[in-house]
This record gives C-alpha cells, structure tokens and sequence, in this order.
C-alpha cells in the first residue's frame, strides 16, 4: 500500500505561481512512476503530468506544457508540481497518483493509488 498526501493549494491570482508537493509513504518510493490529475466542477479528471521513477522522463497535458514542471526527490519520498503563469481555467482540485511498475501513462486507470486532492483556485 502507498499513503500520498497533497499540499500546497490555495488562492492564487491569475499569472502567479503555486508549488503542490506529495508526500508518499507505505512502499518504496523510487519504484513508483508518479502522477498529477485534476478534476474541475462538473468535468471529468484529467491529466496534468506524470514522471518516471528515476525522474529521467516526464510528460505533460498539452494546456500546462511550458508552464508546470514536475519534479520528484527519492530521498525525501516527495514529487512536486510547479505551477507558473497560472490561469483561471487551472482551477480544480489537482490529485496526487502513485503507478507501481510500468511506464509513464496519462491514463488514470492505470495508477494504484491516489491522494485526497488539494484545491487549487487561480482568479481573474
């Protein structure tokens, strides 16, 4: 079993930064490939970006590239997703997601295990 644990949401003005951090527990972290999604208001999760477990590849949805970046430290058990240029059509609730075995994926269903999500507002 994998526990992950989201920060760093919040309020943030349209243009400025936000960093979410997930902290993973339970099995040994550099085996994971890992995962952001969001789910906004009445709209179907989607993804944002995913890492390999050595940190070596990345990928990203197409409406973020460019302006978030993920990142992941093995020692501390932890990936990151910076956020820059933010818009308003960011807002959602972005959920952390843990792979164990394979490649990277945009496809949720192949992720084990999730966070409870943190809410991330970007105004106009």
């Amino acid at each position: 079993q994998v526990q992950l644990v989201e920060s760093g949401g919040g309020l943030v003005q349209a243009g400025g930064s936000l960093r979410l951090s997930c902290a993973a527990s339970g099995r040994t972290f550099n085996n994971l490939v890992m995962g952001w999604f969001r789910q906004a208001p009445g709209k179907e999760r989607e993804f944002v970006a995913a890492i390999s477990w050595s940190g070596s590849s990345t990928y990203y949805a197409s409406p973020v590239k460019g302006r978030f970046t993920i990142s992941r430290d093995n020692a501390k058990n932890t990936v990151y997703l910076q956020m820059n240029s933010l818009k308003p059509e960011d807002t959602a609730v972005y959920y952390c997601a843990a792979r164990s075995g394979g490649t990277i994926t945009s496809t949720p269903s192949l992720y084990n295990y999730w966070g409870q999500g943190t809410q991330v507002t970007v105004s106009s």
